[in-house]
């Protein structure tokens, strides 16, 4: 097994002309031309950041959902995270750059702390963001293919989340034409100026046509309803406020965000189910408000083509739908110490947090702190400050 190797650091130099209240993203400017000229279903399509981001998929099945990816994912390495059954083979079509871990690598890699890495559950994904040596992360669910955008073209999900991911976030204060930086909008009048060259993106978190992502007892209600709205936005969620991140359309800063992307303790042996990433979610927000830096939400849409069972749903969500009303306000309630200065350190500090505030709810709360901090050790064993980047 390999320990990701030094890489370099690409900075995103943005040159602001004030005067003029415009925005000159070189590296942007050149990937829209190349991407222009490049029909979206071509083979050899444009691939930004190919060497720069991984792909982390969690699956229990074939993943033939890939033949449809082909055009946009294929330039890109992918890590597979097998849950379930060991032995059972997964086939990936051909052509594709991927490692495939189960849960025997799993268990051989992060020896004693492998416990705290989730089985039958998509919440093991997490296990591909700790082996990535990339700067950049997408992960995307097996049930999940290309959407259309209003015109009929095919949307590229990986231009999206790195154009959001390379634009600054602005979380301090909130521009109604939401993302200033796209081309055709700006910060409008009444924005500090001290604003305006906003923060580092953390995260970019996208969204689903079709099948939406409702909790159990919505999916009851409204069994028949599918999202079939396209809004063409991009903003950046406020500081202060948190929002129910969802893992199957996601990308993120590795290095910014990384060692905080930890989808919690689901699945099997757990009481609790359908809240791992929604975890990270609350987690990931409170550390990126406190570090000064953004995560957005919108752009871009997948198809999601498969509605999970409702019944099926409830019996794992039924105690997190009672937790929650008092795990949200320990969220909004949070501070971190100023001496966490980086996303390590205000992810171990945050686990005390949640051990001392939300043990009192049940005694998993003790148990998932226990695994947070245990995924910390794994970061750093598999991500060792000589082989980590400057930040």
């Amino acid at each position: 097994f390999r320990v990701a190797p030094n890489r370099k650091l690409y900075r995103l130099k943005i040159n602001r002309l004030w005067c003029g209240r415009t925005v000159k993203l070189l590296f942007l400017d050149n990937l829209s031309r190349s991407l222009a000229t490049a029909s979206p279903w071509t083979p050899k399509m444009s691939a930004p950041l190919a060497d720069q981001l991984d792909i982390v998929i969690p699956t229990i099945r074939n993943l033939d959902f890939l033949e449809e990816w082909r055009p946009f994912f294929q330039p890109y390495h992918l890590i597979i995270i097998q849950d379930g059954d060991p032995t059972k083979r997964i086939y990936v079509p051909e052509g594709y750059d991927y490692e495939l871990y189960n849960r025997n690598d799993i268990e051989r890699i992060l020896g004693d702390k492998a416990w705290a890495i989730s089985f039958k559950d998509s919440a093991c994904r997490c296990f591909g963001f700790m082996v990535s040596n990339k700067k950049y992360i997408y992960t995307i669910d097996d049930d999940c293919f290309v959407a259309k955008d209003p015109s009929g073209k095919p949307i590229n999900v990986l231009e999206q989340h790195i154009k959001n991911l390379l634009t600054p976030s602005t979380p301090f204060f909130f521009n109604t034409l939401y993302d200033p930086y796209r081309e055709g909008a700006d910060f409008v009048r009444g924005y500090p100026f001290s604003l305006r060259e906003g923060v580092p993106t953390a995260t970019s978190h996208g969204l689903w046509m079709n099948i939406p992502d409702y909790d159990a007892p919505t999916q009851m209600v409204k069994p028949r309803e599918r999202n079939r709205r396209y809004v063409d936005a991009v903003m950046t969620v406020p500081k202060g406020t948190l929002y129910p991140m969802c893992g199957m359309n996601l990308a993120f800063d590795r290095q910014i965000i990384g060692a905080a992307m930890y989808f919690g303790l689901m699945g099997e042996g757990q009481p609790i189910g359908r809240y791992d990433d929604m975890w990270a979610g609350w987690c990931t927000k409170v550390i990126c408000d406190h570090l000064g830096v953004g995560c957005k939400t919108g752009l871009p849409y997948v198809w999601h083509s498969k509605a999970s069972n409702p019944f099926t749903n409830l019996r794992k969500e039924y105690k997190g739908i009672f937790w929650q009303e008092e795990i949200i306000p320990f969220f909004q309630n949070l501070t971190l110490s100023k001496t966490s200065t980086n996303v390590e350190d205000c992810y171990l500090e945050l686990a005390d947090k949640v051990r001392k505030g939300l043990s009192h709810i049940d005694p998993y709360f003790s148990k998932l702190a226990d695994g947070m901090v245990a995924w910390i050790e794994g970061w750093r064993l598999l991500n060792p400050p000589a082989a980590s980047l400057e930040k």
